[in-house]
């Protein structure tokens, strides 16, 4: 019989208060608690205590040189597990937070180089969901919390998705409902000079930009045992057990849904065009038809994913997106999801 882990339901607008103090118990004991923020579910234990943040790294099957990113109730926080805090963090913080920006800044000496990945920057951010900052706040520091899934695996959005992919490797999942955005925080670099995007995420690059117009982008992707200042550059990564094809408009679609069904594969394409789901409408193939507006789409994304792999799907087909900045982000996660092992 599978083993699954305790479930709490709370008003993610107002959080149970021994819903909370349960959680904050399984805590101090070392243990993890699942948690929802306004991007994905995260796995947490206590970010300053090395051998809690182990045990991360372990429930997820997660590489050490992978870092962590460290969840602070206020800037005060936040900035007191950095070496130094700059007026330019000072200023975004006062800006995005809380909010889904993290910041990579110099590590502070009480931050385990197990967050860290064994570097000398560690990323923190504070998020903007009430059951999130109730918990950081009765756990008294701040918590490290990757997104609550088996590595390389489809973030969760909601909280059944931590339980089908951590099953009882997580003691506590606190159910507040699905995640606002459904795709991980912007990472913004201050180590590097101008700063620089490592992770494209909820938070629009133009936003950034008008904060810090000399902000840089560029796509980013780490070897699989190298370390890295940044959570989510990973070559291949956000994977479902389908096999994930992207194709090229709606003839790239209905090009590969042919070939997958002509190879004796079950296979389920994701549009967001009227004219790939046309192209497809007379085939045999499952269809999840997603929204054409970016966010809308990125919120819905990894929950069609889970639904592709619990319908038990060979191949998925995913019409590629805009190549527009609005879409940078999905199609960061697309590009990794469809990559080789």
């Amino acid at each position: 019989m599978k083993v699954v882990p305790r479930v709490v339901a709370l008003d993610r607008r107002n959080p149970d208060e021994a819903a909370i103090a349960q959680a904050r118990n399984v805590l101090l004991r070392g243990g993890l608690v699942a948690f929802p923020t306004e991007t994905v579910y995260g796995l947490g234990a206590r970010g300053l205590h090395e051998g809690d943040v182990r045990k991360i790294f372990q429930a997820k099957g997660r590489p050490a040189t992978h870092p962590l990113i460290l969840h602070a109730a206020s800037e005060a926080m936040a900035s007191r597990v950095a070496s130094h805090w700059t007026e330019l963090a000072s200023r975004l913080a006062q800006s995005f937070w809380p909010g889904p920006l993290t910041l990579v800044v110099p590590r502070g000496a009480d931050v385990p180089l197990a967050v860290t990945g064994g570097l000398d920057t560690v990323a923190v951010r504070v998020p903007n969901h009430p059951v999130a900052l109730a918990l950081i706040h009765a756990a008294d520091e701040p918590l490290a919390a990757p997104s609550a899934n088996a590595h390389m695996h489809v973030s969760p959005t909601v909280a059944e998705h931590v339980v089908r992919s951590l099953g009882d490797a997580v003691d506590l999942v606190l159910d507040g409902g699905p995640c606002e955005f459904g795709i991980e925080s912007t990472v913004l670099s201050l180590a590097d000079h101008p700063p620089r995007v490592l992770r494209p995420g909820a938070l629009a690059l133009e936003s950034l930009a008008a904060v810090i117009p000399e902000v840089v982008f560029e796509s980013l992707t780490v070897a699989p045992n190298a370390a890295r200042a940044s959570p989510g550059l990973a070559h291949k990564h956000y994977s479902p057990r389908a096999r994930v094809t992207l194709a090229d408009g709606p003839r790239g679609v209905a090009h590969d849904a042919r070939r997958g069904c002509a190879a004796s594969r079950s296979v389920c394409a994701i549009v967001w065009s009227d004219e790939a789901r046309e192209s497809i409408a007379a085939m045999d193939t499952k269809l999840i038809v997603l929204p054409a507006d970016a966010e809308a789409y990125a919120r819905a994304l990894f929950g069609a994913l889970y639904e592709v792999d619990a319908s038990g799907y060979d191949e998925v087909i995913v019409e590629r997106v805009p190549d527009r900045p609005a879409w940078w982000a999905v199609a960061d996660r697309l590009r990794r999801a469809a990559a080789s092992a």
